[in-house]
């Protein structure tokens, strides 16, 4: 089945800069809206933020001004640049997305998580 792939993850210290990548797992579908969320352990799953296909973003309070999500249409991949890492920003991060097949005759898709990519922020 189709999936979005994300990578990029890894250990860094507070005040570093990561930038995750998702893409879809079969290049013949697109990916639409998508967005990227977090889960730390022992807590549920929330939203970082958001893109639109055209490019409309939204993001939590709590990654504003320093996360920035993005998009390259012509790689069909969808980013995440992290700045100024906090150690509470430690969680696995999954990408959620809207992938669409439009080779034959119409389109056919869906949404789907990603296995998630682990952030580990500490000294």
């Amino acid at each position: 089945q189709v999936h979005p792939v994300e990578s990029g993850g890894g250990l860094v210290q507070p005040g570093g800069s990561l930038r995750l990548s998702c893409a879809a797992s079969e290049n013949i579908f697109s990916i639409n809206d998508a967005g990227w969320y977090r889960q730390a352990p022992g807590k549920q799953r929330e939203l970082v933020a958001t893109i639109t296909s055209g490019g409309s973003t939204n993001y939590a309070d709590a990654v504003k001004e320093r996360f920035t999500i993005s998009r390259d249409n012509a790689k069909n991949t969808i980013y995440l640049q992290m700045n100024i890492l906090k150690p509470e920003d430690t969680a696995v991060y999954y990408c959620n997305a809207f992938l669409e097949d439009c080779s034959g005759y119409g389109c056919s898709g869906g949404n789907f998580w990603g296995q998630g990519t682990q952030v580990t922020v500490s000294s």
